[in-house]
């Protein structure tokens, strides 16, 4: 078995019923980190692969009071894993440093290309068609609103991504293509922004609200 399909085999055994960091997530996160790595400087495609299917091996809910914990507690549960896999103690070491630095939560700064690449990464797949479908699904998950009944772009009221789904693109998913760490990934992102700017126009459209110049 290749190390992808061995990565992959033991993600589907451990993942548990997210929808949003489902093993479908982990493929569309390596088809991301390829793509951004064909446009950056050589890296090691071991390490990066092994980030990119382990980086959400440990997952908790958006409101767990330790959420931001969940990418170092996925990085210890890695290295074993990774060891059995034939991984050098270096390549493990970096691996877990792109876990643990991936996630916007934990707010710890990649040191290393392949981390670099991940967070971008992951990052993208909160944009574009994917990201409004993964946004909604965790929404209704969690038991929120998609939005404001009354005031559903928050004209005259304060932003709350914790009630309302809508809310979310303002607070922080149109401002994550300025967090990308490579500039390939940077090009991705703000074509992906775009898409979800052209679901809040025909979003207000339908609601016959004004838009607000996302």
């Amino acid at each position: 078995m290749t190390l992808r399909g061995a990565l992959r085999a033991h993600l589907t055994l451990a993942t548990k019923g997210d929808a949003a960091h489902d093993v479908a997530h982990t493929d569309r996160v390596w088809a991301n980190a390829q793509v951004i790595a064909t446009g950056e400087a050589a890296c090691d495609m071991t390490v990066l692969l092994a980030a990119c299917y382990f980086h959400d091996l440990v997952t908790l809910p958006k409101d767990h009071p330790d959420r931001a914990q969940a990418s170092t507690l996925s990085a210890k549960a890695a290295a074993p894993i990774l060891s059995s896999f034939g991984l050098t103690s270096d390549q493990i070491a970096q691996a877990c440093h792109a876990i643990t630095a991936h996630s916007f939560s934990a707010n710890i700064a990649p040191q290393t290309l392949e981390a670099k690449i991940l967070q971008d990464a992951d990052r993208i797949e909160a944009l574009g068609a994917i990201g409004i479908a993964r946004c909604f699904a965790t929404t209704g998950a969690m038991g929120r609103a998609l939005f404001h009944g009354l005031d559903p772009f928050g004209k005259d009221r304060p932003l709350d991504d914790k009630a309302y789904a809508v809310d979310h693109f303002r607070i922080k998913l149109l401002g994550l293509p300025a967090t990308m760490q490579t500039t390939s990934g940077r090009m991705l992102a703000e074509d992906r922004a775009n898409v979800l700017r052209d679901f809040l126009d025909q979003l207000a459209s339908e609601l016959d609200v004004p838009a607000s110049g996302w």
